[in-house]
């Protein structure tokens, strides 16, 4: 091995170094036993930032126009979380998806049973709002707020 190699391997992270190595980690989302590709494939992160990015952008501006009626030094941010926390718990509790996820053909369900109860929003929800489980993420993709309320972000 050259050291462009090594660089690369070092540049491409952990578990690309490994594949080259020959070890076999399958797909993302198998071990979840959902498909590679399609419709109920793991949704990417790409598409999870875009669909929290237009959520958020949504809150925010319901805060601004309706509750605090113009900005103001840190109420407009603290209204947008409560906004976000309930648009989030009802629609997810209720369609399994946001107006944000539903605009980028993402649904959030169960493992188990397939729909997400309001208790798993709820639990999902709060975490997410926390922000730190959201940013930990298993080798499928899944935040720890989807592991610790056993739901998984997947294509429509």
């Amino acid at each position: 091995m050259d050291n462009r190699q090594a660089i690369g391997s070092w540049l491409s992270g952990p578990r690309a170094a490994m594949e080259d190595a020959g070890a076999d980690f399958g797909y993302r989302g198998e071990k979840l036993g959902l498909p590679e590709e399609g419709p109920n494939s793991l949704a990417r992160q790409g598409r999870r930032l875009g669909a929290i990015a237009v959520d958020w952008a949504l809150s925010l501006l319901i805060a601004y126009s309706l509750l605090t009626h113009g900005y103001q030094q840190g109420a407009t941010g603290n209204w947008a979380l409560g906004v976000f926390f309930v648009m989030s718990v009802l629609t997810v509790g209720t369609l399994g998806f946001t107006p944000g996820k539903r605009l980028f053909g993402i649904r959030v369900v169960a493992l188990e049973t397939g729909t997400v109860s309001p208790l798993r929003s709820l639990v999902r929800t709060v975490l997410l709002c926390v922000a730190i489980p959201a940013l930990v993420w298993d080798r499928d993709g899944r935040g720890l707020h989807d592991r610790l309320a056993k739901t998984v972000e997947v294509r429509v």
